[in-house]
């Protein structure tokens, strides 16, 4: 399972836990996840976060892949300029 890291102001609705494990084989599999799981992150995931896997950041990519041991950071997401 993926280790899922929840950005502060996320963690409320994923009973205020910091880090949660998900299955999943892609960044799209992992939001689904998380959405079932913990229905609060739903609306969060809808309207689009910034998501790093193995410290590489995904821009708008559901089915990049994600490793069963890889470290997943879900952030505020971030605008460029």
């Amino acid at each position: 399972m993926a280790r899922v890291h929840l950005w502060s102001s996320l963690r409320r609705f994923a009973e205020g836990q910091e880090v949660v494990e998900v299955e999943g084989a892609t960044v799209g599999q992992i939001f689904d996840a998380l959405a079932r799981t913990y229905p609060g992150l739903a609306p969060a995931i809808a309207a689009g976060l910034s998501v790093a896997v193995d410290g590489e950041v995904i821009a708008n990519s559901r089915s990049a892949p994600v490793r069963p041991d890889s470290e997943v950071y879900l952030l505020q997401r971030l605008k460029g300029g």
